[in-house]
C-alpha cells in the first residue's frame, strides 16, 4: 500500500514558526556571550571560492596578519577562500582568529585557522550578521559574491540610518570594486540623488595591506574615537 505524503497544515506551520523563536534566541545568547569576550576585532569578508594561489587570497592573509599586529583580532565567516585566508593571517600573526560559521548546501566548511574557543556555528544568516556588525571595529571587504555584497550594503545601510555607530569600510581591490563605486557615485548620487555624498565618507578603496592599517589607525587614533569594547 502506497504511503501518502503528509502535508503540513497552516496550524502546524504557525506552531513551528513559534518554536523557532527559542532557537533564534539561543543563537543570539550564545553569540553575545562568546563575542563579548573577544576584544576589538576587524571583520574580513570575501568569496568562499577564492583559491590559495590567488592574489586576493594572499593579500587577505597579509592584511589579516597586519591587523593583528596592529592590536586587533580578525573575524571571518569561518569558511574557505578569503575567510580562510583571513583566519590564517590572524593565526600566523599570533592574534585573535574568530570564525562565524553557517551551514550551507555548498562552499561552507570550517577552516583550520580559527581559534578553538572562538568558532561559532549559526543556522540563521540574520543572527550571524548581527554578530559581525556588533563586534567589528571595521569591515575589510575583499572581492566576493552575493553574500559579500549583502554584508557590505547592510553595514552601509545601518551606518547611514544611524542604527549603529560609524566604523571604516575598506574595499580592497580597485580592479574589482571601481566599477561599482563609479556606478554608485554617478548613478545613485549624481543622476538620481538617492544617497547623499556623506554616505560615502566611510568607504575607502585600497589595494595594499598598509593602506588598510593606515585607515584603521586614522579612524581610531586621529579622530579621537576608540573601538567599541
Amino acid at each position: 500500500m502506497r504511503k501518502e505524503k503528509h502535508h503540513k497544515s497552516w496550524n502546524e506551520i504557525k506552531t513551528n514558526d513559534s518554536w523557532a523563536i527559542f532557537k533564534i534566541m539561543g543563537e543570539f545568547v550564545n553569540g553575545f556571550e562568546k563575542m563579548s569576550k573577544i576584544g576589538p576585532c576587524v571583520s574580513i569578508f570575501g568569496s568562499a571560492r577564492t583559491k590559495p594561489e590567488h592574489k586576493y587570497y594572499k593579500l587577505a592573509e597579509a592584511i589579516a596578519k597586519k591587523i593583528v599586529e596592529a592590536g586587533y583580532g580578525v573575524i571571518t565567516g569561518g569558511g574557505p577562500g578569503i575567510m580562510e585566508a583571513g583566519n590564517k593571517g590572524a593565526h600566523l600573526g599570533g592574534g585573535t582568529s574568530v570564525g562565524l560559521n553557517i551551514e550551507l548546501p555548498f562552499e561552507q566548511h570550517d577552516n583550520p585557522y580559527i581559534d578553538y574557543d572562538k568558532s561559532l556555528d549559526f543556522d540563521y544568516f540574520f543572527v550571524r550578521k548581527v554578530m559581525f556588525v556588533k563586534y567589528s571595529q571595521g569591515f575589510v571587504v575583499m572581492p566576493g559574491g552575493f553574500g559579500t555584497l549583502d554584508e557590505l550594503f547592510e553595514a552601509i545601510t545601518l551606518i547611514q540610518t544611524h542604527k549603529i555607530g560609524k566604523f571604516p569600510i575598506i574595499l580592497v581591490g580597485t580592479d574589482f570594486w571601481e566599477g561599482m563605486m563609479t556606478w554608485i557615485k554617478t548613478t545613485l548620487l549624481d543622476s538620481f540623488s538617492n544617497i547623499s555624498s556623506k554616505d560615502l565618507d566611510l568607504i575607502h578603496l585600497v589595494d595594499t595591506e598598509d593602506e588598510v592599517i593606515q585607515i584603521l589607525d586614522a579612524f581610531y587614533k586621529e579622530s579621537g574615537l576608540s573601538p567599541n569594547f
